[in-house]
């Protein structure tokens, strides 16, 4: 129980930051731009050229979510970077990896939304509901900040072939879990 309680906090904090960065915040600078060749690639191919989701990209393979992630989709991805995955507690994510296609894919999927949703078309106290079943909750701050859940939405709207990709701060867990 404990461990199930571990992964999902691990979870939760990676997925956060996809969230934010989806949204767009004033760290864009920091996190991949939206261009002409980026969109021609799917959400995987994506995230690999921008070279700040390593250990997303790591995680998706691991889980068995590659072939759909580069599937016709569309999907929205909440997509946490490389350091909020550094900030998940190491037995936190030696737990998710120790079962790839549980604990991990329910992390994953519920950094993933079915369908296009772009930054115009999120609105506060929005809820979203994430291909793992469960729901996430949009918060506009009054200062334009969104937020997916915890995370914070540091990189918006990067469109791919088959969806877009909104960057996140943390990786966010699962409320189940």
């Amino acid at each position: 129980m404990k461990t199930r309680y571990i992964i999902l906090m691990v979870v939760a904090l990676m997925v956060v930051p996809l969230v934010i960065a989806a949204c767009g915040t004033s760290d864009e600078a920091a996190s991949p731009s939206p261009s002409p060749t980026m969109a021609a690639k799917d959400i995987v191919d994506t995230a690999v050229e921008a070279g700040s989701f390593t250990t997303l990209v790591s995680a998706v393979q691991a889980a068995g979510l590659e072939e759909t992630l580069r599937g016709e989709g569309p999907y929205t991805v909440f997509a946490p970077t490389d350091d909020a995955f550094a900030a998940v507690p190491q037995e936190t994510m030696d737990a998710l990896l120790a079962d790839p296609t549980g604990a991990l894919a329910d992390v994953l999927t519920y950094h993933v939304v079915p369908g296009k949703v772009m930054s115009t078309d999120l609105s506060d106290g929005m809820m979203v509901e994430t291909v793992n079943g469960e729901s996430l909750k949009i918060t506009v701050n009054a200062d334009g900040t969104v937020m997916v859940g915890d995370a914070t939405v540091t990189t918006a709207d990067i469109e791919t072939s088959n969806g877009v990709i909104h960057v996140i701060d943390t990786v966010l867990v699962p409320p189940s879990m």
